[in-house]
């Protein structure tokens, strides 16, 4: 029997040890592993947390107000949940200093995707042509992992972007404001397409219509941002919780991987990990090891290990994430109307928007202002406290937020490095950024004019590169046998038994969320490498 042992609990990893022990293998996973705590009345919705917990506001902004977002704060329109704390806790072990970048690391179960919004989107060919393979390749594993953890969709105007794969459910109930919005496109659909290269159509979203195994359908309590009590939304550690009642999978949680240790032919012995605990060293034997600890964490464990056997510092360039761009709009048609509660709390629509080359393609995700916090928006309006709550009442439903992706390549000036212990992160933005990224907010600009919408300059968003936790590139995957890169099955080229399982081995990044396509690609390797 093949023994494995994985690096990580997230998205990456949990699928490459379901398939891997699907597979017959013995599976070891080494994790620090932060739970999550158990659901705060799970029956209630949203207003009736409200109205039943004893303290609202500890559950809802925090013992210490900390999920406030202050008028001078000026960075972002929203922030985690105390109740989702947990997935952003970092062990001491963990240190960073990062240039031009603002990270997100995770040590949960689960791992960041414990707090995705569920969007599916996977590549299509003209996105995977730096890749070391096609969509005919990995199609058949977005299907795979669609029919695991369920996810909706359907074929639309989308779908020229989004490849239609195995295992789409039907979609879910759109809120009003959705439905206006996807009833404007649709009277205006001929001249958007033609004039503005724009489309838009339904989300794929991995949050689901009917029961599904025991996860119960989306009941639509507004609870998705504070996390759904009936597991309708995926997160990873149901998968993880599924690989832990396998008898051939063993989990190893409260450990730091620190390194590797290896032969000088290049052959890894054992991984070297610290109790986060009582700081104790712990050491795993390695028939074969996948990292798939996230791109930033994989990366610093390779550097670490090699730092740990030579001395030898090294620099690993290409780092990626994408741009976002967060544009606040006004739906003009839903002005006055009562906004409905119960509806799925995410984005229910997604824009496409074409460029020169596919690759410049622009992904666009349209939340709905239904049941998150109010006060980031009250306080960004031009009146005093009292005006601005009563405009609110009368505007609450016409509000929404366009979240804007763009891509990014790989590009030397972008690495991570290892400093006196500290991972070092630096990034560069690409120099036609800024007017990429100004001609893009103006073109949607006019597309939201189009449907009925308006967006006020002012309070359109850049967020820091690291927001959108879309990192990638560090060790890219490539036909040719080259130092610091890996095989298209992710297989390092440096050392015969390592794997990369996670956004490590991504040789571009194109604008879609990649969460989906993570997965996808660690059930393809550890199904065709083992």
């Amino acid at each position: 029997m093949r023994q494995v042992l994985i690096v990580g609990s997230g998205a990456s990893g949990v699928h490459a040890a379901q398939t891997l022990l699907e597979k017959g293998c013995r599976v070891a996973m080494v994790d620090v592993g932060i739970g999550m705590p158990p659901p705060v009345r799970p029956a209630d919705d949203l207003n009736g947390l409200k109205a039943n917990l004893e303290d609202p506001a500890d559950y809802f902004l925090g013992a210490q107000y900390q999920s406030l977002i202050l008028p001078d704060f000026g960075s972002e329109y929203y922030g985690f949940p105390p109740n989702k704390e947990y997935i952003f806790e970092q062990p001491e072990q963990f240190r960073y200093r990062a240039k031009g970048f603002s990270p997100l690391v995770s040590f949960a179960a689960g791992g960041l995707a414990e707090a995705w919004t569920g969007g599916s989107y996977p590549f299509h060919d003209e996105e995977l042509r730096l890749f070391p393979f096609g969509y005919k390749e990995l199609g058949p594993y977005y299907g795979k992992v669609a029919r695991r953890i369920g996810i909706t969709g359907v074929e639309d105007d989308m779908a020229r972007f989004f490849p239609l794969h195995d295992g789409l459910m039907e979609p879910l109930d759109l809120d009003d404001h959705s439905a206006v919005l996807l009833s404007a496109y649709a009277a205006r659909r001929d001249s958007l397409n033609r004039d503005l290269g724009c489309y838009l159509g339904r989300a794929r979203l991995a949050a689901l219509s009917r029961d599904f195994g025991e996860r119960k359908r989306c009941d639509y309590t507004g609870r998705c941002l504070w996390g759904c009590p009936r597991g309708s939304i995926y997160t990873p550690s149901m998968t993880l919780a599924d690989c832990r009642r396998h008898p051939d999978f063993d989990y190893h949680h409260g450990l730091y991987a620190m390194h590797f240790r290896f032969t000088d032919g290049g052959r890894i012995r054992t991984l070297v990990a610290r109790s986060t605990t009582d700081g104790s060293l712990h050491e795993f034997e390695a028939e074969a090891l996948v990292l798939a600890a996230g791109t930033l964490s994989s990366a610093r464990i390779f550097l670490e290990s090699i730092r740990q056997n030579s001395g030898e510092s090294l620099k690993l360039t290409g780092l990626m994430d994408n741009r976002q761009v967060l544009m606040p709009f006004v739906n003009l048609r839903m002005l006055g109307r009562q906004f409905n509660p119960r509806s799925y709390q995410y984005h229910q629509l997604a824009f496409g928007l074409t460029g020169s080359d596919p690759m410049e393609y622009v992904h666009g995700l349209v939340t709905t202002l239904k049941t998150a916090l109010i006060h980031p928006v009250v306080q960004n309006m031009p009146l005093d406290l009292g005006g601005a709550v009563a405009m609110f009442r009368d505007v609450h439903a016409a509000l929404g937020l366009v979240n804007i992706n763009f891509h990014d390549f790989r590009r030397e000036e972008n690495y991570l490095a290892l400093e006196d212990g500290k991972l070092v992160i630096h990034y560069q933005p690409d120099p036609a950024e800024p007017d990429r990224v100004h001609r893009t907010s103006e073109k949607f600009r006019k597309i939201l004019r189009k449907l009925g919408c308006v967006a006020p300059p002012g309070m359109t968003h850049l967020r820091p590169m690291g927001a959108s936790v879309h990192y990638a590139g560090a060790i890219p995957m490539s036909a040719d046998r080259k130092p610091l890169t890996c095989s298209p099955h992710g297989q390092s080229h440096d050392f015969e038994n390592l794997y990369f399982a996670d956004g490590t081995s991504f040789p571009a990044l194109p604008a879609k969320n990649l969460t989906f396509t993570l997965m996808a690609n660690a059930t393809r390797i550890a199904e065709e490498a083992f």
